[in-house]
């Protein structure tokens, strides 16, 4: 008989290689994870390079989330839970996990190969490293081949759905349905049956084993927060500002326009913003940080919503274009999506270091509104509330985001529009 245990709060990390699907992962927890009802706020951490060596330190991707049956803020310190794909994804995180927490690890990948480009002189699954934890060795690549031997797809992709494989063993373990997973899949590649298929296929058996060959002693469920009634979703701060602006054009009665030039995490907003052409939303791909700034005043002179995005480096080649909107008493918003580093620094590290620069970063008496959002959600109405005081009192607002903001996620009760005051 199945031993259930009832748990408060659960704090899980994936991680893995960069081309191991740990964002999806992570992505398709947090969903089912708001389905269930439980509040959470999640931490995606990637390496900078587009596809880093593999089975490396420097590779590894990480997507970590804390769930709750009570209101959540921070996505955790130490998670109970490592899930790790390979020795390099190991080696990163041992040292957060809590002692006596649980890894569940893909043994097929600790060879010999790959335990030299983590560093270890020695298998960590063979000696006395991990005995301070619960450790759950599983095949997941083999599994993921059995599992899918009658399909028509090739080896290579069958590897590849080794991600949604995991997925099912971590669903099985926190009591989580298949079902929103599964309407994600049926979504996503509904023109490539046979990758659907096997993708289902690989879940369902991840959930299917810890049945069948019995891995855990126990699984784990956690009761539905306490949230206000109303119909919630789930939310990343970059969609949620995207949302915002739209609204807040809609409210102002003026037609939105944003204009950016590529970088990271900024980016991520212009990209949906011009999926979102149909709701009314102009946005328009500059060739620097200058021309970006300056057709936001342009459109801002001519009588639209002039918005523009950046992060620290592209912050500090708009200083003078600021000023002049400041001089011109020109509505203008501006988002700072701050990351690490001085320069160009660390682009897919988090930090909240241009404060003093936003305030104190212009020459002579050149005064702007600066906000700071405190949640994703909060993204959400920060947004709308940049665009009311730039147009009210008629000067640049500067909306001081960052990089975990942009790419974390929280659930998020969509707000009634009639609700919201026009601008």
């Amino acid at each position: 008989m199945e031993k259930v245990e009832k748990l408060e709060k659960v704090t899980v990390k994936f991680a893995g290689d960069s081309g191991d699907g740990v964002q999806i992962m992570g992505d398709q927890f947090g969903n089912v994870t708001a389905v269930v009802g439980n509040d959470f706020a999640t931490l995606p951490d990637f390496p900078a390079e587009i596809r880093a060596p593999q089975g490396t330190t420097y590779g590894v991707s990480s997507y970590q989330i804390q769930f709750a049956a009570y209101d959540v803020y921070t996505p955790g310190d130490n998670p109970d839970v490592l899930v790790a794909f390979n020795p390099a994804a190991l080696k990163v995180n041992l040292s957060s996990l809590k002692p006596g927490g649980a890894i569940v690890v893909n043994e097929d990948e600790f060879t010999d190969q790959n335990l030299k480009k983590a560093g270890f002189s020695t298998n960590p699954l063979e000696d006395n490293t991990l005995t301070p934890y619960q450790v759950y060795k599983i095949p997941i690549t083999k599994l993921t081949l059995e599992s899918l031997k009658d399909t028509a797809i090739g080896h290579r992709d069958k590897l590849r759905c080794k991600n949604f494989l995991a997925l099912g063993i971590i669903s099985w373990l926190f009591s989580r349905p298949l079902e929103p997973i599964i309407n994600f899949l049926n979504k996503r590649f509904s023109s490539k049956p046979e990758i659907l298929e096997a993708n289902l296929s690989a879940l369902k058996a991840g959930y299917n084993i810890c049945d069948t060959m019995e891995i855990f002693p126990v699984h784990y469920q956690i009761p539905p927060a306490r949230l206000e009634p109303g119909i919630y979703r789930n939310i990343n701060g970059a969609l949620a500002t995207a949302y915002g602006l739209i609204v807040a054009s809609h409210k102002s009665g003026l037609p939105l326009i944003y204009s950016g030039y590529p970088i990271t995490p900024a980016s991520e907003v212009l990209h949906i913003l011009s999926a979102l052409k149909h709701h009314g939303a102009i946005a328009i791909q500059t060739e620097d940080e200058i021309a970006a700034i300056t057709m936001a005043i342009g459109a801002s002179y001519a009588g639209a919503l002039g918005v523009t995005g950046t992060s620290g480096p592209g912050l500090a080649l708009k200083i003078e274009s600021l000023n002049l909107a400041v001089m011109t008493e020109l509505p203008l918003v501006v988002f700072d999506y701050q990351r690490s580093g001085i320069s160009t620094g660390m682009p897919t590290k988090t930090e909240q270091g241009d404060l003093l620069f936003a305030l104190y970063g212009r020459p002579s008496d050149s005064h702007i509104i600066i906000l700071a959002p405190s949640s994703p959600s909060d993204c959400f109405w920060i947004s709308i509330e940049a665009v009311r005081l730039a147009t009210k009192y008629m000067t640049p607002v500067l909306v001081l985001s960052e990089q975990f903001l942009v790419h974390s996620s929280e659930p998020w009760k969509l707000p009634e529009l009639d609700d919201i005051p026009p601008i």
